[in-house]
């Protein structure tokens, strides 16, 4: 039975590897400290947070989020320790709530592996504090306890660090602020909220305005998102999570019958909920997406728990003087990498059936996938049509994991854009960008651009997305041939310090009477010239040929943009814009960053795994890129056919 606590009481935990799960009414850092037996912190070394998330027997979550899963073997613990305290604060982020009283009451829940609550906390009569001690496991007469404490801190992380007498507080509050702020620049956006009924939330393009007129495109603020939970140990490993069986509204196509006695239910395409085969096969993509992330989890989570039992076993063994040399010691150190082999290979070959599950449904999902979700080489480019509406997502690329790198999971954004993307042409660690010199890194990566540029404008109906082109010195005219000699440029590429700031000055406009219309109810007055369109602007080269004030204008588009259907596609190398100092710092975190060739850098935003991010490339001689650029254009001039 689970034990419900009320602050200050305490209950016995009847095991030692434990999962606990926070949920939040918005996102919250997760920690924990590793105290003595008066609760004293000695040491950074002794604080799991997001800049830090793995201590002996405890891993946290790397980034805020509304919901945590804490992972803890106590017996794992380092030596002394004889408190584990849970640690909650709000991430200082521009427009989030700043005191627990203006959020849900967050909920604490400590459980087995196997997912049975043992006791549960919620945190109720919290005001101004921004940070609480949600709870603490302690030692009690050779076994471990859980006590509800729920102490808050109006003074915020620093506050609660220093009361539990760690040095330099202020300072490693910061640092940790710091990292959650990193942490949310890498990840990868989750999909959007489900609706109480459990289908995810669908957002409809609505009906297109007619070019030359209407009010553009303009969408209410997005609600805050979950960001990574931590991996949590070995367990059983059930492949069908919550979000890929849901009674939502229309039911998914049968599955076809099992292969066999016992077996798992061949894959369909569409197996999933939604409106359309297109939302289902969205749905679909990023269930698959999640689930080789939490399985992926669990097996690294059963091979660390091997090693650390090994470790803990041959340890035993050598502090015995009797059993460090001789045949006994060499038996007991043989049964220990025994041991270790055998629990490691069991959830290797846990994790090789859903890997095997997975490139089963991969196999059916790619040749089924709309052109919008397709990769350039799928044949349904070939018989591309404009379309008549927005679709709900778009393929930017493919992720993968070292365990499963021939699984390949197309990397969906939602539509409109939420965020612009970042380009990095600079060198980074991969072992791609280390063969590839920086003039071809540069190149490829406005190749890149020009992909992703030409595919927005692909699957947005005929004159309802724009592009416009910043390229100060001209470096990328190459690279823009296609855009340039299609037609579907809004205007030639603008170059120079005179070229920047028109560009700038008229998408600052735009944004500015757009926002002002809508605040004051009055979306029909906005100027007639003023282009309804989405717009998408392409900065190369970013910082060379911006001065103060194009760089204001431009961290102004970032910002303020996609609320307003102004978007930013920047190709820069992070390493030649560090001259600007922190001053830009805001613009690169509000950018998904991707990159030109093959990069591990990508979180998900489940156990926030560095995925290796792949882009997408036509094949080889094939003209499709061309083919399709051409459609756009004819639609534009006659209208969709």
């Amino acid at each position: 039975m689970t034990a419900e606590l009320v602050r200050g009481q305490n209950h016995t935990l009847p095991q030692t590897r434990l999962e606990i799960r926070i949920s939040a009414g918005a996102p919250v850092v997760a920690g924990a400290t590793l105290g003595d037996e008066h609760g004293t912190v000695h040491g950074v070394e002794r604080i799991a947070h997001p800049g830090s998330p793995h201590l002996p027997g405890l891993e946290v979550s790397r980034q805020a989020a509304a919901d945590h899963r804490l992972a803890v073997d106590l017996d794992a613990l380092p030596d002394g320790v004889h408190r584990v305290t849970v640690l909650l604060a709000l991430p200082l982020e521009a427009g989030g709530p700043t005191r627990f009283g203006a959020v849900a009451a967050p909920f604490v829940a400590v459980t087995g592996l196997e997912g049975a609550e043992i006791a549960t906390f919620t945190l109720t009569g919290l005001d101004t504090e921004s940070a609480v001690a949600a709870l603490e496991l302690y030692r009690r007469q050779g076994g471990w306890k859980v006590r509800a404490v729920g102490q808050g801190y109006a003074g915020g992380l620093a506050a609660m660090l220093a009361d539990q007498g760690v040095d330099r507080a202020a300072e490693l509050a910061g640092s940790i602020q710091e990292a959650v702020a990193r942490g949310l620049a890498r990840s990868v956006s989750p999909p959007p909220p489900r609706t109480p009924e459990g289908d995810r939330v669908r957002h409809p393009a609505g009906p297109a305005p007619a070019p030359g007129g209407g009010q553009p495109p303009v969408r209410p603020p997005a609600a805050p998102q979950p960001e990574p939970p931590a991996a949590v140990p070995s367990g059983p490993i059930d492949y069908a999570h919550p979000r890929r069986q849901s009674a939502a509204p229309p039911p998914p196509p049968p599955a076809a019958p099992p292969a066999g006695p016992g077996q798992p239910a061949r894959p369909v395409a569409g197996d999933a909920t939604g409106w359309s085969m297109d939302e289902r096969l969205y749905n679909q993509i990023w269930g698959m997406f999640e689930d080789l992330a939490r399985t992926t989890a669990a097996y690294r989570s059963a091979v660390d728990f091997a090693e650390s039992r090994m470790d803990q076993e041959l340890e035993r063994t050598l502090s015995d003087p009797r059993s460090r040399t001789g045949g006994a010691g060499d038996l007991a150190r043989a049964q220990a990498r025994a041991k270790r082999d055998e629990l490691t290979g069991r959830a290797r070959e846990a994790l090789d059936r859903d890997l095997a599950q997975l490139a089963a449904e991969s196999a059916v999902v790619e040749p089924a996938l709309p052109a919008p979700y397709a990769g350039w080489d799928n044949p349904v480019w070939h018989a591309y049509r404009v379309p008549m509406e927005i679709p709900m997502a778009l393929r930017i690329g493919d992720l993968h994991l070292p365990e499963s790198a021939a699984l390949r999971i197309p990397l969906l954004v939602r539509l409109p854009l939420e965020r612009g993307i970042w380009i990095d042409s600079g060198r980074t660690a991969s072992e791609a960008a280390a063969f590839t010199d920086s003039d071809q890194l540069h190149r490829l990566a406005m190749e890149s651009a020009v992909l992703h540029a030409a595919r927005l404008l692909a699957v947005y109906p005929a004159g309802e997305f724009s592009v416009h082109v910043i390229d100060p010195a001209g470096s990328a005219s190459a690279a823009l041939v296609p855009l340039v000699s299609s037609g579907v440029l809004a205007g030639p590429p603008a170059s120079g310090p005179g070229g920047v700031s028109s560009v700038l000055a008229q998408l600052t406009r735009r944004v500015d009477l757009v926002q002002m219309a809508v605040r004051a109810g009055a979306a029909d007055s906005l100027p007639p010239d003023l282009d309804p369109a989405e717009q998408l602007l392409i900065v190369n080269d970013f910082p060379h040929g911006f001065d103060d004030r194009a760089v204001t204008q431009l961290r102004y588009l970032a910002d303020e943009g996609p609320s307003v259907g102004v978007h930013l596609l920047m190709v820069a190398d992070r390493e030649d814009a560090s001259g600007f100092g922190p001053v830009l710092d805001p613009l690169w975190r509000s950018l998904l960053r991707i990159t030109p060739v093959a990069d591990d850098h990508l979180a998900d935003p489940w156990v926030g795994h560095a995925w290796t991010y792949e882009p997408l490339t036509t094949p080889p001689g094939s003209g499709v890129l061309e083919l399709v650029l051409a459609r756009v254009a004819a639609a534009r001039r006659t209208g969709p056919r």
